[in-house]
């Protein structure tokens, strides 16, 4: 809260899945549309639609694949805004341990990816035509 206010708006609210797509926490604005109509999104503890207006001071509560972020709106913009500015926008008060928590299931997850064989080789193709046609 000891940031200071910047709204480049004359308006006092903006759409929600507007301000959660400037603010980059889905990359489409589609996606934050749809994340509100699958109740992934909370304004100030209630469950919000798309449409809902969003104001300086209010709390958003966003579920995207990997975290649940708890944000504190201190700007209002309609404008997809470069990532250095996010936060003259909003204040991130997702507790560290559920930052730390997503950040190792996305490094597990690597570990144990499993890689592709890629194309088959000229003596795999013969092998496979072998197999799926006995008189060749």
């Amino acid at each position: 809260m000891g940031q200071q206010q910047v709204s480049e708006l004359p308006t006092e609210s903006v759409r929600l899945d507007k301000w959660l797509w400037a603010v980059r926490l889905y990359k489409t604005r589609s996606d934050a549309a749809e994340a509100c109509r699958g109740s992934a999104v909370r304004l100030n503890e209630q469950i919000a639609k798309p449409s809902a207006k969003v104001r300086i001071g209010d709390t958003v509560v966003a579920r995207t694949k990997a975290i649940t972020r708890t944000l504190y709106v201190v700007g209002l913009t309609e404008k997809r805004v470069g990532a250095p500015r996010v936060p003259e926008y909003m204040e991130d008060r997702t507790p560290q341990e559920a930052i730390d928590e997503a950040f190792e299931k996305r490094a597990n997850a690597r570990l144990f990816k499993h890689e592709g064989g890629g194309r088959p080789t000229k003596k795999d193709r013969r092998d496979i035509e072998r197999l799926l046609d006995p008189d060749w």
